[in-house]
């Protein structure tokens, strides 16, 4: 990786961190002049446009998210289990790290227009790569005729993250996954599918908290 994807990266990174508890992209290339310690210039010359700084955050997530779909399917062998437990994860994550819900901006095809060619490639290409994989998921649980399901569970799923961020929902609330693996099963078309228990849901929860747990000790 070249001295510039570093420092993009980087950059991407502190934008993140200065994101956490926000309900709108409130973030402009100038702010991160004091929060990275890199010049006006600098930054600008990475990010071309406003635009460009909210699609690079925007690409980060979706690279994360196609980088624990990866994990995920190498730790759920039942494809049903792995997309619910997929989808908990990323709202646990939202909740849990107060990050940014990057579905409030994105995709935005007028957003995406004023952003430089590599931001706007870069993004379209993980949204095809991620869409792709949730598409497959879904039909490896079970094909449903008559409606277009992934449609519905990304409609769903978008909505769920800005409404829990929204009413500052607990990360730990085993109610909250066990609700929304229950919609995503309905709207997957698999209502005769058993979720997975309270029981399960609470092991999920205790590994989740584990490695916060191992920090404050220390």
């Amino acid at each position: 990786m070249s001295s510039w994807e570093q420092r993009t990266d980087y950059l991407v990174e502190v934008a993140q961190r200065c994101l956490r508890g926000h309900q709108s992209f409130d973030l402009c290339r100038s702010h991160l002049v004091a929060a990275s310690q890199i010049s006006k210039g600098t930054i600008y010359n990475h990010f071309t446009t406003e635009a460009d700084l909210v699609v690079a955050v925007a690409c980060a997530q979706y690279q994360d998210w196609l980088v624990a779909a990866e994990r995920d399917q190498q730790q759920y062998t039942d494809p049903f289990e792995c997309y619910l437990f997929h989808h908990c994860q990323r709202l646990h994550d939202v909740l849990a790290q107060k990050r940014f819900v990057i579905e409030r901006m994105m995709p935005n095809q007028e957003l995406l227009q004023q952003a430089s060619d590599v931001y706007r490639d870069r993004f379209n290409d993980l949204l095809e790569q991620y869409q792709a994989w949730n598409q497959g998921i879904i039909l490896s649980v079970g094909e449903r005729a008559g409606f277009d399901r992934y449609e519905l569970l990304k409609n769903y799923i978008r909505g769920t993250m800005i409404n829990s961020d929204d009413g500052a929902k607990r990360c730990d609330d085993l109610q909250t996954y066990y609700q929304f693996s229950y919609a995503m099963a309905q709207l997957m078309g698999h209502s005769d599918k058993r979720i997975p228990s309270k029981q399960t849901f609470a092991d999920w929860l205790s590994q989740q908290h584990q490695p916060q747990a191992a920090m404050s000790a220390a």
